[in-house]
């Protein structure tokens, strides 16, 4: 995940919206287990909603509103998944630049 005295990307934002980060040696402290459980969650609804948007995509007579709710639920996920990747070691993907 992180290296040894670094900063982790928490799954959730703090006060005011801002990133929050976990600074521990421990990556089996009770808040890194409850990160890593609410990221594999977010990962777990993400790859749902991709299910759902494929069929959606494919649905001929899928109405507007459906579609745009749809497109919301995705850029929550979108969001998750590139905050889970900064977490992970990946910084070019900074979830705080496409924050709507």
């Amino acid at each position: 995940m992180t290296d040894q005295n670094e900063l982790r990307l928490l799954p959730w934002v703090g006060p005011e919206g801002k990133p929050s980060y976990l600074s521990t040696d421990d990556s089996d402290s009770h808040m890194s287990r409850l990160a890593d459980e609410i990221e594999a969650n977010q990962l777990f609804m993400a790859a749902d909603l991709l299910k759902r948007a494929v069929r959606n995509l494919a649905d001929d007579h899928a109405c507007k509103e459906d579609m745009q709710k749809l497109a919301k639920e995705l850029t929550g996920a979108l969001q998750d998944v590139l905050r889970v990747a900064v977490s992970r070691g990946y910084p070019s993907a900074e979830p705080e630049q496409f924050t709507v």
